[in-house]
């Protein structure tokens, strides 16, 4: 009975270091089958300069060639910069292997700043393939100085209290033979944004000359224009807002000698604020007052006038690894008279069909019953050519379309930008 209990005992002990020497054996394979890093990268960024930096993966030309994807979305933020987030996807051997990291940058960083930022998010990102893969015993990772110094729970002091200004001006001079042009433009622009705020003003003053000489004849054109708009946005909820928004303008162009405008707003996104940069389906719904007075007696034979109207906003954006899909749909109408309206419809589309494929194409279709501010008679061919004012239409219509096709050598990494 003994020797069958001992002999039992080194059959358990047989088998269990056979199994524990084939679980090691398993997973060495396993993870030396991994190998070496296949990057594939979709964003809007200096994807050439990535590639240069990091060095120690190979970079694919086509998600379909890739154990790691990259997915880089990025919007506009509070401080005037851009908030770039970062979504790594493992596929093949690093399958379910997932990685996130945000990036923020401000208005006061160059752009070689931003680009050595968005670098240094993206390696450390890559960490969790990298002691998975075969470089993992060659990984030599330190922390600066200045970040073993930083606190975490520091109470930073804004002297702006988040309010971000901007100043500008430019001024462009074109000169031929026998025609001058001349245009300036300044303004500033202010932007408060707090989790529950956004206060935005903007200043603008524009001004544009045109000279034309044609058989001894001298075509001038003036153009001016200045404008103000301001804005209040409440966060409501994850899915609600609300705002008041108001300005006034005057512009030769569009035969206003001087207009003002309020209107309340308010706003319903399907999916949370939160994901914004990845999806969003938004109601914006306003409804408001405006008047006009104009430079000339319009075609209706007004010189002022005030108008109710309310409008219905709708955007739907994704950002998706496939592809990228942008559209709107706008209607307005008088409250008085339904009969003047318009309707905006806009839509921008980039997706991936296959390997090496993707097409894109936007589009964009107006139809105008509103043009209320049309000075009466006809325009001459001098304010046709030269552009000095608004001429009526029924519609605007555009389209675009693109075809991309991309083969040959997927692993190239080798950075050459000589001539």
């Amino acid at each position: 009975m003994k020797y069958c209990l001992h002999r039992n005992w080194r059959f358990l002990y047989f088998t269990l270091f056979t199994f524990l020497l084939f679980q090691t054996s398993f997973s060495q394979e396993e993870t030396k089958a991994k190998g070496r890093i296949k990057l594939f990268i979709e964003c809007s960024c200096e994807r050439s300069y990535i590639r240069q930096e990091i060095n120690f993966v190979d970079h694919v030309r086509d998600q379909g060639l890739a154990n790691v994807n990259l997915f880089i979305y990025d919007i506009a933020n509070g401080s005037g910069g851009r908030t770039y987030k970062l979504e790594f996807e493992g596929v093949g051997a690093y399958e379910g292997t997932l990685a996130q990291r945000s990036y923020d940058t401000n208005v006061n960083m160059t752009a070689d700043e931003v680009r050595n930022g968005l670098v240094v998010t993206v390696k450390s990102g890559l960490l969790v393939y990298l002691i998975q893969s075969d470089l993992a015993e060659k990984i030599d990772y330190k922390i600066t100085a200045e970040g073993l110094s930083q606190q975490q729970d520091i109470d930073f002091d804004d002297p702006w209290n988040n309010w971000i200004f901007e100043v500008y001006g430019e001024a462009d001079l074109d000169r031929e033979t026998s025609r001058r042009e001349f245009e300036y433009e300044v303004g500033f622009e202010s932007d408060h944004v707090t989790e529950n705020w956004r206060i935005r003003t903007d200043l603008q003053l524009n001004q544009a000359n045109a000279e034309f000489e044609r058989d001894d004849e001298t075509f001038t054109s003036e153009r001016f224009r200045y404008s103000g708009a301001g804005s209040i946005v409440r966060s409501l909820s994850d899915h609600w807002s609300a705002g008041i928004f108001g300005g006034a303008r005057h512009d030769t162009f569009t035969n206003l000698d001087f207009r003002y405008y309020f209107t309340p707003a308010i706003e319903y996104n399907i999916f949370p604020y939160r994901e914004v940069l990845r999806r969003e389906i938004v109601f914006a719904y306003k409804i408001g007052y405006f008047h006009n007075d104009y430079i000339e007696p319009t075609i209706f034979g007004q010189m002022q006038e005030g108008i109710f109207n309310h409008s219905l906003d709708v955007q739907v954006r994704y950002r998706q690894p496939w592809g990228n899909i942008y559209s709107r749909l706008r209607g307005s109408t008088f409250l008085d008279d339904f009969e003047k309206n318009r309707i905006q419809l806009f839509g921008r589309f980039s997706i991936r069909v296959f390997k090496g494929l993707a097409i894109s194409f936007s589009g964009d279709f107006e139809i105008i019953r509103d043009q209320i501010n049309l000075p009466a008679g006809d325009a001459s061919i001098e304010d046709v050519l030269l552009q000095q004012r608004q001429i009526a239409t029924d519609f605007e219509l555009g389209f675009g379309f693109g075809l991309s096709y991309t083969f040959g050598s997927a692993f190239n990494n080798i950075i050459n930008t000589r001539l």
